[in-house]
């Protein structure tokens, strides 16, 4: 029986790979708390570009980017964010 390939050799090789870059969080664009906690909001995750339930490649590097806790939790497996839509203001006063 196979294990969990995210405890394997080759996943966390490219977990410390892209942690020695300590780039910007690809999501929000803010820095990431490289230091912190693990379960800290703000703390450093990988996060797939292309979502692995939709069809991603879970060891490719040109698929992984650096990302908050928060901010991979909150996307969840969309590809792109979801448009800021402002309320819309009724057009006249009643």
């Amino acid at each position: 029986m196979a294990g969990n390939p995210r405890n394997g050799r080759p996943y966390r090789r490219l977990v410390d790979w892209l942690r020695a870059q300590r780039l910007p969080c690809w999501w929000c664009g803010h820095n990431i708390g490289y230091d912190l906690d693990a379960r800290h909001p703000l703390s450093f995750t990988l996060d797939h570009a292309q979502p692995l339930s939709k069809g991603g490649s879970l060891l490719d590097p040109a698929n992984a980017r650096a990302a908050h806790r928060r901010c991979n939790s909150s996307r969840g497996n969309r590809t792109r964010p979801s448009p800021k839509v402002a309320p819309q203001r009724a057009s006249r006063r009643w």
